[in-house]
């Protein structure tokens, strides 16, 4: 009997472990931090082992592979014990493809990956379409796999996932974008990173289909690169020489494979990145066999996602927002873009190697006062303070919030669009979201 180890017990791991039990391998779970009661609980039911708060040397090398979750480094002590063991490490990605034959709708970019996976399962789910939401957000894919498979999976995918996965197939493959984040993951080369985020295509037939946005100067560049065998659907913001998706003169049009406008102002989703994003959903929507009314009809209602660009509440005349998902800073840039008003920022938390040039002029333009929420906010000061912008050091949620009900005035925005990760004051982004929504609600 194969052994398989699972390295981190959250979603992916644990839907991994049932996966691997009930395919018949022997599975060892070991995670060192504290495992959630209903991962447990799921563990305990079918008699998986499991351990927490150490990694057991003598029962992880002994496997024949090891299943990581993508928010453990290459760094880390046990990776590389096992890297030089000569052990494969695999996604739980890569493993659940080994167990279906499903569709698989794949969505990478550096930017708006949750709202357009998102969006194509609403379409999906609205069109009658038996689909499954799975990677990044929803369900692990391993679990729905094993226990409640699907025709078809809309798969958010991070460049960690990627990293691990070498025969898995997209069926249908969606980039973005591209631009710099978790260069603190790659060595702080943004090439590797590229690398990474390229992998969405790779084991690609020419019966599968490859979504890609062709304004994005960095994808233009790496295609040259690619033996592509699969069929390209290029979008663009403007109709443009092979595009096939774009808007023009107010009108949202598709031209492949089958045809299909709308007026721009039907979309329910506001602003340039949100272009992107519809475009890529109805494209993909549009090659899986929706009919065109439906997808149009979803396009127009579908409600958004939670901690983007999430309107939370008006006080005092002033609007805020909760975008604590935008945790690089070109997904902090497309907010600042997309706002009309005068705008309170507030920016900080983990710095990824980020370089903020691209936001200056937009601060510079936009922003009234900027608001700093960080463990560490020096090189927020170094940055931004000679704007002559007005500027606060805030080191908790309630310093914030209490920050720009003081600076914001009647008919500005108080906008949380950080930048940056969570984890240095928060448990995530959710966290940091959700205490910023509580906080203005109390005001």
């Amino acid at each position: 009997m194969s052994r398989i180890v699972i390295l981190g017990a959250g979603e992916s791991g644990a839907g991994a472990a049932v996966l691997a039990k009930k395919e018949g391998f022997d599975v060892f779970v070991s995670d060192m931090s504290r495992i959630q009661d209903k991962y447990k609980k799921m563990l305990d039911d079918r008699n998986i082992e499991w351990e927490e708060g150490q990694h057991t040397e003598e029962k992880i090398l002994n496997a024949d592979e090891v299943i990581k979750s993508p928010g453990i480094p290459n760094e880390a002590p046990m990776i590389k014990k096992i890297i030089a063991k000569g052990i494969h490490i695999i996604s739980e990605i890569e493993f659940a493809g080994r167990y279906t034959n499903s569709k698989m709708i794949c969505i990478t970019g550096s930017n708006g990956k949750t709202t357009t996976t998102s969006l194509i399962f609403h379409i999906f789910k609205e069109a009658g379409y038996d689909a499954g939401l799975a990677g990044n957000i929803g369900n692990s894919l391993a679990l729905q796999v094993a226990e409640e498979p699907h025709e078809y999976y809309i798969i958010e995918l991070s460049s960690f996932q990627l990293d691990n996965m070498y025969e898995f197939r997209a069926n249908i493959a969606i980039l973005l974008n591209i631009t710099p984040d978790h260069l603190d993951r790659y060595d702080n080369c943004m090439q590797n990173y590229v690398d990474s985020k390229m992998r969405i295509i790779q084991n690609q037939t020419p019966q599968d289909s490859f979504i890609y946005w062709q304004d994005d100067p960095i994808i233009r560049r790496e295609l040259s690169k690619y033996d592509i065998k699969a069929v390209q659907y290029p979008f663009s913001e403007l109709k443009e020489k092979g595009s096939i998706g774009y808007i023009e003169k107010g009108e949202y049009e598709i031209e492949k494979p089958t045809p299909f406008n709308m007026e721009q102002e039907s979309l329910s989703l506001t602003g340039k990145h949100n272009i992107y994003n519809s475009l890529a959903a109805g494209i993909a929507s549009n090659i899986s066999g929706i009919k065109k009314e439906v997808i149009c009809r979803s396009l127009g209602d579908f409600p958004g996602v939670e901690h983007r660009l999430e309107k939370v509440a008006k006080v005092d005349g002033v609007q805020y927002i909760n975008d604590s998902k935008a945790t690089n800073v070109d997904a902090c840039w497309y907010a600042l873009e997309s706002m009309k008003t005068k705008v309170v920022l507030i920016i900080g938390g983990k710095d990824k190697g980020n370089d903020y040039n691209s936001i200056k002029e937009l601060v510079k333009e936009k922003c009234s006062a900027l608001v700093y929420l960080g463990a560490d906010n020096t090189k927020l000061h170094a940055f931004f303070d000679g704007l002559g912008i007005p500027v606060r050091d805030t080191h908790s949620m309630p310093e914030c919030v209490a920050a720009c009900h003081e600076l914001a005035k009647p008919g500005e925005t108080v906008l949380l669009s950080p930048c940056c990760a969570s984890f240095d004051l928060f448990k995530n982004m959710e966290d940091r979201g959700e205490q910023f929504m509580n906080l203005v609600r109390a005001l």
